[in-house]
């Protein structure tokens, strides 16, 4: 099998100070930034994704740069799998090295599919130059990510544009404190489902927390996001029952959802044992 998921809010987190202090040992450096924690992973949820990666194949897939990838050492250097898709789906990682076909096919659909920067950016700008964005950086030259002041940010202005450019055949997902504005072609379950045909097909669990996992979630054979974030609450405003979340919230969240990782895999091979020959 493969279990492929979302890391930030989904695998690792974010932690404040006097938090991680009384966490203590219950979680584990994830990412350093200039010499500064950055992300944590549960203790737990590190041990099983160890005993997990000598029985499937395990993918991370994020949103983030390869750069903001390779960061995550625990991760990318410690658990080291031999794949990753980063840029949310714009790039993939095998045994480290850029897969240039993924790449040069990822950006001919883009062109196909999805109105040029030079025309959505003018439509970005005239809500998002305001005061209370931070900053913008334009990914990998694939997409957008904006942080802004969440609680000072217009949520009807967002929402228009959202409806704006997704005519343009961009998509829009607000986490936390960023904005990201991403062409539909760049997508993880397209990178994911393109893995699933080089590895023969195996079925696919997967985990995420936000708008941009569920094209993730929608392509696995099972998936489970946690009790929080966007995907959450759209379920508490637009009840679906699509999707099954975690009890916890947090980052204990990611205990439950390996804990469903294991229990599905072991499922899923007790019935190919039984299958006859």
């Amino acid at each position: 099998m493969i279990y492929a998921s979302d890391l930030d809010q989904t695998l690792i987190y974010s932690q404040p100070a006097e938090r991680a202090e009384q966490l203590g040992e219950r979680i584990m450096v994830a990412e350093l930034i200039d010499g500064k924690v950055r992300s944590y992973m549960s203790a737990s949820t590190y041990q099983r994704l160890q005993e997990l990666m000598n029985e499937l194949i395990f993918i991370p897939v994020t949103t983030r740069t390869i750069a903001q990838y390779e960061r995550i050492h625990l991760i990318s250097q410690i658990l080291k799998p031999q794949y990753a898709v980063t840029s949310n789906g714009g790039n993939m990682l095998i045994d480290g090295k850029v897969d240039t076909e993924w790449r040069d096919l990822v950006r001919a659909r883009v062109s196909e599919t999805s109105a040029p920067v030079e025309d959505v950016l003018p439509v970005m700008q005239a809500v998002l130059q305001q005061d209370w964005l931070i900053s913008s950086s334009f990914c990998d030259e694939l997409f957008y990510s904006h942080i802004v002041e969440r609680d000072r940010m217009p949520v009807q202005e967002i929402a228009d544009l959202s409806k704006q450019l997704k005519g343009m055949g961009w998509r829009t997902s607000v986490q936390g404190r960023k904005v990201y504005i991403v062409p539909e072609a760049v997508s993880k379950g397209a990178a994911v489902a393109h893995l699933k045909q080089i590895l023969d097909g195996r079925k696919v669990i997967a985990s995420g927390d936000s708008l941009l996992d569920q094209s993730l979630l929608d392509i696995a054979d099972y998936a489970i996001a946690p009790g929080h974030g966007e995907l959450f609450r759209q379920e508490q405003i637009t009840p679906s029952g699509v999707y099954r979340f975690t009890e916890e919230s947090g980052i204990f969240a990611a205990d439950d959802i390996t804990t469903f990782v294991h229990s599905t895999h072991s499922e899923h091979r007790k019935l190919l044992i039984k299958e006859p020959s």
